[in-house]
């Protein structure tokens, strides 16, 4: 919740107009900031080249081939195959090696030497060090292109059953770590009467549950996340072994270890510190619970920028602090907010004072999250065609689009709080008070109830003055527990019909449970953006040598082309379909109409295709003739996407024939 101000008085105009006047301003310095100019950011390796290059057709079999990246990488034994027409390894089935000079990535496997001619497949995985994997795939040929059995599995890396589960735990994380930090802190900032409240207790303690149960998970999935996608490897001690040597398994790691500590300060903070009474010592625990808690979520918060987006790119040393500083920043926010709607539907004792001391940290959050994530959106982002053209971008701008909700449900929230009073409370302590003093006499009643009874049931040869004491004695340990439950039972019905009276906690319970349902949105649109490839580099790979050259087409290919060869009955009209115009095999169908409409056979048909921009071709195709002006061709490859010349030469006589051209965008 945010908040400036305890409010004031009424002002209904001046001060909805202040709010979203600063909104707006707030938001435009993000996207504006966005279009700032910075040198290549990286996070989220991609292919930027390879030799040979994406459906390239050389003469010769190469000794080996060679990828390039855009950031470094982690490979194994198997991150680059490379697969001849059948599906067989044509690749010597040796780690990787690894040939970067500079800032160049680059990572090479040697081919079996007298590969024969045809299309080869290139399948690579990795781990890019922003801890994602990635894979992807090219084919080049040799000799000619030719038709390939090699079936490659859709699922892309870290997909599949396992990563659906394995992105759960990252956002079950994220949720623990924010009950975990935020629920603490609301404590021991804004109600420090909360240490002894029991719903308070337990919204921190599942917090930690759930942050080590999906730290846990992610650690033992971590292994077929990035390889198998398979949960059986799950428990493989050799791929456990070798996540713990990578940086994302060190800082799963160091996690676990952190919420060790993390449970210590939990004990003190629910044992000790709830129960000191002198206020001297409950300050100095303060500061100190303060300071090593302080330093403990600082801790765990750094694991997630050690190993993810703000790890690599630009500006690594600024970039991870910043990291640091706006997960905090959330926690504070979004784990207080968690907290204080469990007080006010939990527990009826939070006063108006420790509402307005979380609305003031939360202002002082909200700040933090200003200008963290507009230095974050500048280095991931950095361009208006990136915000608006990727995947990330677009779900940056839904980020702010709920930021923005957020912060106008917050400021009703904050107006609640600026008519929250006490005396509500005061009023429960003076029913509390009077419902004592009843119980009290109800008890003395049921005593002396009990004691009656009890002389009644002897007879009259035990009717001595001790009986009545005696039988009292025996009764009273039974009835002052029954008379302390119902007891507690009174006064907690007798707080709650007090609370839920009181108009100014239903609104603000209210506004603070919309925040809260906004706030689990957010957290899960923050953990899809910990996933994305960021816009700068997807927009670097877009534009790399990989990229494709034209736009995938709808469906086939339809072609018609003029032509004119300059002797007797030397017109006519081609007709060409290219089914279904995409790369890999293709059926090409070719008819020739004469000037009258009808249909024309000439002695000699040919084909071509020209990827002019790749230096592909020309890829020579010779149909076979299937009726009169019908021709057809089976299985015919075109390797790449791109902007494809198909050149046609028509012969009508021994001395008249001509070759015409036009360009067709293959998907």
């Amino acid at each position: 919740m945010s908040a400036t101000a305890p409010y004031a008085g009424p002002s209904p105009i001046r001060r909805p107009v202040a709010a979203a006047a600063l909104l707006a301003a707030l938001v435009s310095l993000v996207f504006g900031l966005l279009l700032a100019g910075a040198g290549p950011a990286s996070a989220h390796a991609a292919l930027t080249g390879s030799d040979p290059q994406d459906g390239a057709v050389v003469d010769t079999a190469p000794k080996e081939v060679t990828l390039s990246f855009s950031e470094a990488i982690a490979v194994g034994d198997d991150s680059i195959r490379v697969l001849d027409p059948s599906g067989k390894r044509a690749d010597t089935e040796a780690e990787p090696r690894d040939l970067s000079e500079g800032s160049t990535v680059r990572y090479g496997v040697a081919l079996h030497s007298g590969l024969p001619d045809g299309t080869y497949t290139v399948a690579w995985q990795a781990i890019s060090a922003d801890s994602h994997p990635i894979s992807g795939a090219f084919t080049f040929s040799i000799g000619a292109p030719s038709e390939t059995t090699v079936a490659l599995s859709s699922q892309e890396a870290g997909g599949g059953p396992v990563g659906v589960v394995y992105d759960i735990a990252r956002y079950a994380a994220y949720g623990g770590f924010v009950l975990l930090v935020g629920g603490s802190a609301f404590v021991l900032i804004c109600w420090r009467g909360g240490a002894s409240a029991l719903p308070m207790q337990r919204l921190v303690v599942r917090g930690w549950l759930t942050l080590t149960a999906a730290t846990l998970v992610m650690l033992l999935l971590r292994n077929p996340y990035t390889g198998s996608g398979k949960f059986a490897d799950a428990f493989d001690l050799a791929g456990l072994q070798s996540v713990l040597d990578t940086k994302p398994g060190a800082a799963l790691v160091s996690r676990l270890l952190l919420l060790g500590a993390a449970a210590l300060f939990i004990a003190v903070l629910f044992g000790t510190y709830a129960r000191r009474e002198d206020e001297q010592e409950r300050k100095d625990l303060t500061f100190g619970l303060a300071v090593g808690g302080g330093v403990v979520a600082a801790g765990i918060a750094a694991t997630w920028a050690m190993s993810e987006h703000s790890s690599t790119g630009i500006q690594t040393s600024i970039a991870m602090p910043v990291d640091v500083a706006h997960l905090l920043a959330v926690a504070a926010w979004l784990g207080g907010l968690a907290a204080l709607l469990v007080a006010l539907y939990r527990t009826p004792d939070i006063g108006s004072a420790s509402v307005r001391r979380f609305s003031a940290v939360a202002f002082g959050s909200v700040v933090v999250l200003a200008a963290t994530g507009i230095y974050q959106s500048w280095r991931q982002v950095g361009s208006w065609s990136a915000l608006t053209g990727t995947r990330y971008g677009q779900l940056l701008i839904i980020k702010v689009a709920l930021i923005a909700v957020l912060l106008a449900v917050a400021w009703f929230s904050r107006r609640w709080t600026g008519r929250l009073t006490d005396a509500s409370v005061a009023s429960a302590g003076a029913g509390d008070a009077s419902a004592g003093a009843e119980e009290e006499n109800a008890a003395a009643g049921d005593a002396s109830a009990g004691a009656e009874e009890e002389n009644a049931a002897a007879g009259p040869e035990d009717a001595s003055p001790a009986a009545p004491d005696e039988a009292s004695d025996d009764v009273a340990p039974e009835r002052a527990a029954q008379l302390a439950r119902q007891r507690a039972v009174l006064t907690a019905t007798k707080k709650k019909r007090i609370r839920d009276a009181d108009p100014e906690r239903s609104g603000l319970r209210r506004s603070v449970l919309a925040e809260a349902a906004v706030a689990v949105v957010l957290l899960a649109v923050t953990t899809m953006l910990t996933s994305t490839e960021p816009g700068r580099t997807e927009e670097e790979a877009a534009g790399g040598a990989t990229a494709a050259t034209a736009p995938a087409s709808d469906g086939p290919v339809n072609l018609s082309m003029p032509f004119d060869t300059g002797g007797q009955n030397g017109k006519g009209t081609v007709r060409i379909d290219i089914d279904p115009g995409r790369t890999g095999s293709n059926d090409l169908h070719v008819w020739i109409d004469g000037s009258d409409g009808e249909p024309m056979d000439v002695p000699e048909l040919k084909l071509a295709l020209t990827l002019e921009s790749k230096d592909i071709g020309p890829l020579p195709v010779v149909p076979d003739r299937l009726a009169e002006g019908h021709w057809t061709a089976s299985g015919v490859q075109i390797p790449m996407a791109g902007d494809w010349k198909v050149d046609v030469t028509v012969r009508t006589s021994d001395i008249d024939q001509v070759t015409i051209d036009k360009n067709a965008k293959i998907g």
